[in-house]
C-alpha cells in the first residue's frame, strides 16, 4: 500500500480533509443530525433511531470522536456523546472557507 504524503500537504488542507472524510458516510451524517437535533448528549437511543446494530453505530461514533467531532463521557456503563464545540466551529470555518473560495468562473469547460 503506498503513502499517502500527507506532509506535503498544509496543516489545513489535512484537518480539513480529516474532518470531511470522518463526515463521509450517510450514517455519520444522521448520527450528527440526531446529536445537533437533540442538542444534548446523546446515550443510548442511536440504535432504535437509526435501526443499525450497535457495534456499527459504535464504529461510526468512534470515527466522529477520533477526528474530533464529537467528544463523549463514560457514565456507568454507557456512553454519552455529544459535539465537540470547538472543533465543531473549526470546521464549520474550514469547511466555509473552502467553498466560499469559489468565485463562480462562468466560462469554464
Amino acid at each position: 500500500m503506498g503513502l499517502t504524503k500527507t506532509e506535503i500537504f498544509t496543516a489545513e488542507q489535512n484537518q480539513l480533509a480529516t474532518l470531511l472524510k470522518a463526515m463521509a458516510h450517510p450514517a455519520r451524517i444522521a448520527i450528527l443530525q440526531r446529536i445537533l437535533k437533540s442538542d444534548t448528549c446523546i446515550c443510548g437511543d442511536l440504535v432504535e433511531e437509526l435501526g443499525l446494530a450497535q457495534a456499527t453505530i459504535s464504529q461510526h461514533l468512534k470515527e466522529l470522536k477520533n477526528a474530533g467531532i464529537i467528544q463523549g463521557t463514560i457514565e456507568g456503563v454507557s456512553v454519552c456523546y455529544c459535539i465537540h464545540p470547538e472543533n465543531w466551529k473549526t470546521m464549520e470555518s474550514l469547511v466555509s472557507g473552502f467553498l466560499n473560495s469559489y468565485k463562480g468562473i462562468d466560462s469554464c469547460c
